[in-house]
């Protein structure tokens, strides 16, 4: 399974460098690709992308659920939980969430829904009581809601990450929460610090900043967006003030 995971989200992830790369980073990107890809070739790759994670997560719960009816155990379903526990299940994979956020932006691409007929169809992004959640139906038998609310902050996720573990929280929630400054990042988090909600420790360094998604919030929210994006804006020059001026003081031996 893991295998499985890491290989799509290897291929997710050059997908959207690929689709969020812009100036000479866009130009160099796509030579480093084997072949040159149109945007109607990216999106069907998305959408095939999306569509083999459902299939495969469908495919697994009954290959486990039917092993557990012919064996009389609940070893599959045991299975399936230590699957959970290590991050190794394909729902849980930030790169499915950046993916279904990168469909829902293109519904705004002018003639891309007749480009490729159908591809917006189970892709959502809705609010229930002042909290939003992006949702992914699949051949009625599977659904993903994925909420985005931070539950550090208790508002909806703003420059959102998410860490190995699954969970998404606000960029400066999170680096409050490993105790480092935003200009150090995530990956100067101690690895034995732990997430809020899990708690579980080494969670910081491989974190996955959603850009796709805060695309998505900030063009559904703009009200919401902007106002955090002025009351952080002073925290963030604070914090990047006092970064160079320690920078500066340990430079000059003072």
């Amino acid at each position: 399974m893991s295998a499985i995971v890491s290989c799509f989200n290897k291929r997710a992830q050059k997908l959207l460098e690929l689709h969020l790369a812009s100036g000479f980073r866009k130009h160099l990107v796509w030579l480093t690709c084997k072949r040159r890809k149109s945007h109607g070739a990216l999106i069907q790759e998305g959408k095939d992308l999306v569509t083999y994670a459902m299939i495969n997560a469908i495919a697994v719960r009954k290959i486990l659920k039917k092993y557990d009816k012919v064996h009389y155990s609940k070893q599959g379903q045991a299975f399936k939980s230590q699957a959970q526990s290590l991050h190794i299940e394909i729902l849980q994979s930030p790169w499915l969430c950046e993916l279904i956020a990168f469909h829902i932006n293109l519904r705004e691409t002018t003639g891309t829904s007749r480009t490729v007929p159908g591809l917006f169809e189970g892709f959502s992004l809705s609010v229930k009581d002042d909290k939003p959640s992006l949702s992914c139906s699949f051949f009625e038998s599977i659904k993903l809601d994925i909420e985005l609310s931070c539950s550090i902050c208790l508002d909806t996720v703003f420059d959102s990450v998410s860490l190995t573990c699954g969970h998404i929280f606000c960029y400066m929630c999170a680096c409050s929460s490993a105790s480092v400054t935003i200009v150090d990042g995530l990956k100067a988090a101690d690895p034995r610090a732990k997430c809020p909600l899990c708690r579980e420790a080494g969670v910081y360094e491989g974190a996955v900043h959603l850009e796709e998604l805060n695309i998505l919030i900030s063009r559904s929210c703009r009200e919401y967006w902007e106002e955090r994006l002025q009351s952080e804006r002073v925290e963030r020059i604070k914090q990047a003030k006092e970064h160079w001026e320690s920078q500066c003081r340990a430079f000059m031996g003072v």
